[in-house]
């Protein structure tokens, strides 16, 4: 777990996938053509947690979703990709954007397409419900399911890393 810790103190932009990750990856299709997806409550107040002490957070999933979108927004995610095929595409993209090394980036994933992403970044995470092949390739788990939980427990993770949880915590007392 110092070897985890060591690596999360080091991020400066975490990227998540969407489905599986920040929902539990269901598609919900309605009768009037469009794509409903649940999201979890404690995983967008962790992202603005993030965004708040000056993590950058960015998005990439391989589906377009109005839902996405609308969600992204909300959190104020400035840097959110749908539609994406290649994803590796975007992560370089991404760090001659905002001049980052991959070893300031965490990748939080859970199916085959996040691997080529997963494979180059400085923290790989699979939620702990992903497939099992994706979890052998990451640095950590996350103790909580995709759409369940688990972007809190990357946030937390990076926030007791960079020594800022308990302060963050502590404004709610």
């Amino acid at each position: 777990m110092r070897d985890v810790l060591s690596k999360a103190a080091q991020i400066q932009l975490v990227i998540f996938d969407v489905d599986g990750v920040l929902t539990d990856g269901r598609l919900y299709l309605g009768n009037d053509g469009n794509e409903y997806k649940a999201f979890h409550i404690r995983d967008g107040h962790g992202i603005k947690m993030l965004l708040e002490v000056g993590v950058e957070i960015a998005i990439i999933s391989g589906r377009h979703a109005a839902s996405v979108e609308r969600r992204m927004a909300d959190l104020g995610i400035r840097h959110a990709y749908l539609g994406i095929q290649d994803k590796l595409a975007v992560f370089n993209n991404l760090l001659v954007r905002l001049g980052l090394t991959a070893e300031q980036v965490a990748y939080v994933g859970d199916d085959l397409i996040d691997l080529p992403v997963m494979s180059r970044v400085g923290l790989a995470i699979a939620v702990r419900n992903a497939d099992p092949f994706v979890k052998q390739h990451a640095h950590w788990q996350t103790p909580s399911r995709g759409g369940r939980g688990a972007a809190r427990d990357v946030c937390e993770l990076l926030l007791e890393a960079r020594g800022q949880l308990a302060a963050l915590r502590d404004r709610y007392l």
